[in-house]
């Protein structure tokens, strides 16, 4: 299949839903032999077989971004299963209410495991053979939370800070050898994830619907809507190509704006 990453091989955590999803397909249209992991092996399988019935090259695999042994077998079955591996988009991440006060400690924990410690091991995992072939591309995960604070998410703006950091000081780490690691850091993106917490009380006003918050939130952001996994997805295409291959260790905000308010 012809495409912008003909002939590459990728692992995509999140693969169930939402921006991993999309990012999952996207890539396999483009030409990628795709390794979707998620934890959520059901929906991860759905996101795998949309992908072939499309003509692309994907396989599921029940990951757990949080556990070491889990990333390790990751790495190790798209290598062998695609011959080498190209590609990492670390996009996996989990969220929860509480400020710095009111967190409760499992749940920091919980939080951090996923969104920071996940990212770590996916690149602890991936990098030896990506090293061995001198080449590789790394999109982790980050969000506008890890650039400025947003009301009642202390542990996860952490761990997206956290992820900012271990991106940019990867690039420095890896660059000699051919790697190149960068960070997408998106604006509100109502992926389920973003539902469940509106669902908890989270969003800006109480009662309002699922579309009333994404209009209400919409109207903070100067394009004046909140984006899509769809439109995430097309930025983490770019930096996985070889079309950004001069850049490394770079956030790029996705977030209609925002962060320029």
């Amino acid at each position: 299949m012809a495409g912008r990453l003909a002939g590459k091989s990728a692992i995509v955590t999140g693969a169930a839903s939402g921006i991993g999803r999309a990012a999952a397909l996207r890539f396999a249209a483009e030409g990628a032999a795709v390794l979707c992991a998620d934890i959520a092996a059901d929906r991860n399988e759905e996101t795998a077989s949309i992908a072939r019935d499309g003509g692309g090259t994907a396989l599921a695999l029940h990951t757990d971004v949080s556990d070491a042994e889990s990333v390790r077998e990751m790495a190790d079955r798209a290598v062998t299963e695609f011959g080498g591996l190209d590609v990492l988009y670390a996009n996996a991440g989990v969220i929860g209410t509480g400020s710095a006060e009111d967190c409760d400690e499992g749940e920091w924990h919980r939080i951090l495991g996923v969104n920071l410690t996940g990212v770590w091991l996916c690149g602890k995992y991936v990098l030896p053979y990506m090293v061995e072939a001198g080449s590789g591309a790394i999109v982790n995960q980050a969000s506008i939370g890890g650039l400025h604070g947003v009301p009642r998410v202390a542990a996860y703006c952490a761990s997206k800070a956290g992820v900012i950091g271990l991106t940019r000081q990867m690039a420095v780490d890896y660059g000699p050898l051919g790697i190149r690691v960068n960070a997408i850091a998106p604006g509100t993106i109502p992926t389920p994830l973003v539902r469940g917490l509106w669902e908890q009380g989270a969003g800006l006003v109480q009662g309002q619907t699922h579309e009333e918050q994404m209009a209400s939130v919409g109207r903070l952001y100067p394009l004046q809507r909140t984006g899509t996994p769809e439109e995430v997805a097309g930025v983490a295409l770019f930096l996985a190509s070889d079309e950004s291959r001069w850049m490394t260790g770079s956030v790029v905000t996705i977030d209609g704006g925002k962060t320029a308010t």
